[in-house]
């Protein structure tokens, strides 16, 4: 097969972020006009799916282990941005719209990214195989870093209620680094085999690795030129300004809909987390039809990971400026909830292989995640 073509310039890749700053620069500080709002929501999406698309192609071009960060780092600007622009603007769910996007994310992930892969990677190949060496080694940081940094809150004595001291707060914050750090080396520098899309028999034993970084399936790895790299740079940049700005003059629109619908406001929380992790979930759902469902699972766990190792941390620094409490403790139906997720996902990954039921099970607890959170 051979490799695809370069795409022109007028990709909508390259013309989003553009015409995101524009609408940016056309509607700021606020807007009222319904037409005008509607154009804002299509474009901020659109800006999202964009700068993840240009911080793929910068991660081709840097390669391990500096590429695996890239998007990481990019989807977590992205929601860090979405959250401290809500919060500014205040309102009844000020303070826990960070704890609620990344509880969202981390449902969304290892339910929804995981459950959909499995399902269809299964339905299509009757079992998938993968790696559990690798996976429950992210499984269970991904495990450590929600009781650190959402769990625990609602325990300690310190703070009254949901919150952490500014010490409890710093020391959850370089927890979550460290963590994270430790096993981006694990993923990247020392096991990295461990996390490389495996063969396996009809019966789905592993019976070897696949060493692939070729996403278009023409034998061979095509990472890009310095210049389209570079150019790829601006625009991730220009998309992340524009997914910022225009998701704070849209905030007061969505804190008014879900208010005027009689909804929790944890929905805020979903609406970001579904929006931010999109992508993954595209990619994550292609890898499982093409029989990689390492791949995706890496997206799935690496997602959850990054939304509570980075956001977690920055959040922290940023409460510094920010009035009012960070809430980051769980309720109780929100601790059942992970409880359930993290037994299911225990039970999944230590086989090393999955059959559709194990997805059917994860999207029903997504599914449940969902209801409860419009009907509390």
């Amino acid at each position: 097969m051979t490799a695809p073509a370069r795409r022109g310039p007028l990709q909508w890749t390259v013309a989003l972020p553009l015409v995101g700053l524009v609408l940016l620069a056309v509607t700021w500080p606020k807007s009222e006009q319904p037409v005008l709002l509607a154009l804002v929501a299509v474009v901020l999406v659109g800006a999202v799916l964009a700068a993840v698309h240009h911080a793929e192609v910068v991660a081709h071009r840097v390669g391990e282990p500096f590429g695996s960060l890239v998007l990481a780092v990019a989807v977590t600007v992205i929601e860090v941005g979405l959250i401290v622009m809500l919060t500014l603007d205040g309102g009844e769910g000020a303070a826990t719209y960070a704890r609620d996007t990344v509880f969202a994310a981390l449902m969304i992930s290892l339910n929804g990214i995981i459950g959909l892969s499995l399902l269809i990677g299964a339905l299509r190949h009757r079992i998938v195989a993968f790696n559990a060496s690798g996976s429950g080694a992210a499984l269970s940081t991904v495990v450590a870093l929600a009781a650190i940094c959402l769990v625990l809150p609602g325990f300690t004595v310190s703070e009254a209620g949901l919150e952490y001291t500014g010490s409890q707060l710093a020391f959850a914050a370089v927890a979550s680094l460290v963590l994270y750090g430790a096993f981006v080396f694990t993923q990247t520098v020392q096991h990295r085999d461990f996390f490389l899309p495996v063969q396996s028999d009809p019966q789905g034993r592993i019976t070897g690795v696949l060493d692939v970084e070729d996403e278009d399936d023409d034998g061979h790895a095509d990472p890009p030129t310095d210049r389209e790299a570079l150019f790829s740079l601006g625009l991730l940049l220009a998309s992340l300004v524009a997914v910022v700005g225009l998701a704070k003059i849209l905030s007061p629109t969505i804190e008014s809909t879900v208010s005027s619908l009689g909804l929790p406001y944890a929905v805020v929380g979903v609406v970001i987390a579904l929006l931010v992790l999109a992508p993954e979930s595209i990619a994550a759902a292609l890898n499982a039809a093409r029989d990689r469902v390492q791949v995706s699972l890496n997206l799935g766990f690496g997602s959850s990971m990054a939304s509570i190792g980075l956001t977690i941390p920055t959040i922290a620094v940023a409460s510094i400026w920010l009035d009012g409490p960070l809430v980051l403790g769980l309720e109780p139906m929100q601790i059942v909830l992970l409880a359930i997720t993290v037994a299911v996902a225990t039970l999944t990954v230590v086989p090393g292989r999955a059959k559709p039921i194990q997805g059917v099970v994860h999207l029903a607890i997504l599914a449940t995640f969902l209801f409860f959170s419009l009907v509390p």
